[in-house]
């Protein structure tokens, strides 16, 4: 934060604290009339610079922090405000470049910790394990640090080094219940009897409810790796249950969209996809926890594809590009796609592969971006890279629902943390992609999981025909990859296919009824 007391300035120190005391409305208007009466006053631009990134205005804040600099203001906070500001619109290669040259200059745990965060992103993951190495080798590391080493860790493979990361954390501080979900989140049956006696004591002395719901969602977890279905059920709705009371998440808003998304696409609206001289992004769209990990792996083993993991390029581009456009007013994304202008499209088209060039290691044709959140971006997609290539990946919605439920997400998947609005969610999904589906048939290739675990030759020739690739016996060695896989599915893709996950939910049936009730004729599709 800008911290200023000048007495020629007295709207400054006003705005400041405004400012202080989260005022970010009255501080603007206070920030604008100084402004007004000095022009360019370098205070004040990087302080409206702080409140634009506060609020999520990014770009917005960007102009200002960069202004502030070029009349003067070049303080340590206004350099690593900028850095952030353009970590948060995702230009990842450019966040970077920032951070580590604010490193050069200042000794900064939070920027070290932030560089290695940046260099996992970009998949750049031995980079990254020892960026985070160097951190928590230093005695200022907290307890984030190292767990966010073992997630690293975790990725990579290095399952034993990441439980150890995790350890580390649990013994200093045993109710850290981030660090007790990583145990809990990895594909085998780490937690120990003592481990759950320990678990059990904590969430109940634990104050902090950022450290109660994972607790509550690893003891989910532990319980359900021992039989106690209804044990685990009862601590999966506590948690969940905290979490939809910080969130507030809305369902209704995914639904108008989606409503209004399929006005927006009669038959015959999306034509098929454009031919290219270039790489080609193949989108793998799904419901999270639908196998769409899985089914990447697979993919990837073929000579022509690479993946790249969850880019983050299609929403941070439509989020920035949303901005400008609703400085002249409010609009739904529907109305803001309908809206770009034939300039605009191709640029953003090029801008997405210029940012997913950072994370390429090979020259093969098309690669892989699996970002959940692209399922209901196609429009979007198709306006802007005409040459994409769509393949979705459906599981049972029962299975799918509960398993989303069952696990800790971050604020991405807001949905999950309510049987109903997780079902409404999948309704919502599943409703646009078949509106797609027969608006457009050649548009989307789609798999699905339990076929794709049960006869996956027939699945994947079917992927390759679409894409007009040929069959490799390469891809059925999916899980001899070692790859790094930045998912919650990191170890199921290493093993060979199986139905461990199929039929899920159903020792919980007698407490789902909220959940098969709202999906309705979609529960057993």
């Amino acid at each position: 934060m800008i911290s200023t007391s000048v007495r020629a300035y007295p709207r400054l120190t006003e705005a400041e604290r405004l400012f202080r005391e989260k005022n970010n409305d009255a501080a603007s208007m206070v920030l604008i009339q100084h402004l007004r009466e000095h022009r360019d006053e370098p205070r004040g631009l990087a302080l409206l610079g702080e409140i634009a990134l506060e609020t999520g205005a990014f770009v917005q804040a960007e102009q200002f922090l960069r202004r502030a600099i070029s009349f003067g203001t070049n303080s340590f906070d206004v350099q690593r405000s900028l850095a952030i500001t353009l970590f948060r619109q995702d230009r990842l290669s450019e966040a970077l470049a920032a951070f580590t040259q604010l490193e050069k200059s200042f000794d900064d745990l939070s920027l070290r910790a932030t560089r290695a965060s940046i260099l996992d992103r970009l998949g750049r993951s031995e980079d990254s394990i020892e960026a985070y190495r160097s951190v928590v080798a230093d005695s200022r590391a907290e307890a984030q640090h190292w767990i966010t080493y073992g997630h690293s860790l975790r990725f990579a493979g290095r399952t034993d080094e990441a439980i150890a990361a995790y350890r580390h954390v649990i013994e200093d501080d045993p109710e850290r219940g981030e660090a007790w979900w990583g145990l809990a989140d990895i594909k085998s049956k780490i937690l120990t009897d003592e481990d759950m006696c320990i678990m059990e004591r904590e969430v109940g002395r634990a104050v902090d409810i950022l450290n109660v719901e994972p607790l509550h969602m690893a003891l989910g977890r532990g319980w359900h790796d021992r039989g106690e279905y209804e044990r685990a059920f009862s601590h999966y709705g506590e948690g969940n249950r905290i979490r939809a009371e910080l969130i507030k998440y809305d369902p209704s808003e995914l639904s108008s969209e989606v409503d209004e998304f399929i006005r927006m696409i009669p038959v015959g609206r999306l034509d098929m996809p454009a031919q290219s001289t270039g790489p080609i992004p193949i989108f793998l769209v799904s419901l999270p926890r639908s196998g769409s990990t899985l089914l990447e792996q697979i993919l990837s083993c073929h000579p022509e594809i690479e993946a790249t993991g969850e880019l983050p390029y299609v929403r941070a581009l439509m989020r920035a590009s949303l901005e400008m456009h609703m400085r002249r007013g409010p609009l739904t994304v529907p109305q803001y796609i309908s809206r770009l202008s034939a300039e605009e499209k191709p640029a953003l088209g090029a801008e997405y592969l210029r940012r997913s060039t950072d994370h390429r290691r090979s020259d093969a044709p098309f690669f892989i971006d699996k970002m959940p959140s692209n399922w209901s971006d196609i429009l979007f997609i198709r306006e802007i890279l005409p040459q994409a290539r769509f393949i979705e990946i459906r599981r049972n919605a029962m299975d799918c629902c509960f398993s989303n439920y069952t696990h800790h997400f971050g604020s991405a998947h807001a949905a999950s943390f309510d049987l109903v609005h997780q079902a409404r969610a999948c309704v919502d999904y599943t409703r646009l992609m078949d509106h797609l589906g027969a608006a457009a048939p050649d548009l989307i290739c789609s798999i699905r999981y339990e076929t794709l675990i049960d006869a996956p030759e027939t699945e994947l020739r079917k992927a390759l025909e679409y894409l007009g690739l040929e069959w490799t016996d390469d891809l059925l060695s999916f899980y001899e990859s070692d790859r790094t896989v930045r998912t919650p599915s990191a170890e199921q893709v290493r093993r060979p296919l199986n139905r461990s996950g199929i039929g899920r939910w159903k020792p919980y049936a007698e407490w789902l009824g909220p959940l098969r009730e709202t999906l309705g004729a979609v529960a057993d599709s």
